[in-house]
């Protein structure tokens, strides 16, 4: 099971001064991978940051604003940018993780290691 971490890094003085919202997401078992699916809108490829650490996955989009020409009168979209760790499921093969972004939605793709795919024993 991936369940959110609920402990936030708090090491660098850097993110203590952020502001980050917590991205929505949604987790599909496919066969031999999991799909991790994070919306940010307003987020694209360059501002993405995604590491993996002793079994935690970190995302932080960063997003690009469009420049408002004139007075702003009304914005209801915050300027925060997102951050979400998950807990990675041992099952996981951290070294096949791969990740692209697509309309402000991040897809994560989780294969899952070897020795936990089912195995087909051939009988002869």
């Amino acid at each position: 099971s991936m369940e959110t971490l609920v402990r936030e890094n708090r090491k660098s003085d850097q993110q203590r001064s952020e502001q980050f919202m917590t991205p929505v997401a949604s987790v599909i078992e496919g066969g031999d991978v999991y799909m991790l699916n994070v919306e940010m809108p307003g987020v694209n490829k360059e501002g993405l940051e995604i590491s993996v650490e002793n079994n935690e996955l970190t995302i932080i989009g960063r997003r690009s604003l469009a420049q408002v020409e004139g007075t702003l009168i009304h914005r209801e979209s915050r300027p925060e940018n997102f951050r979400r760790v998950f807990e990675l499921d041992p099952s996981i093969d951290m070294s096949k993780i791969s990740a692209r972004i697509d309309q402000g939605v991040l897809t994560l793709t989780l294969p899952k290691a070897e020795q936990v795919k089912p195995r087909k024993i051939t009988v002869s």
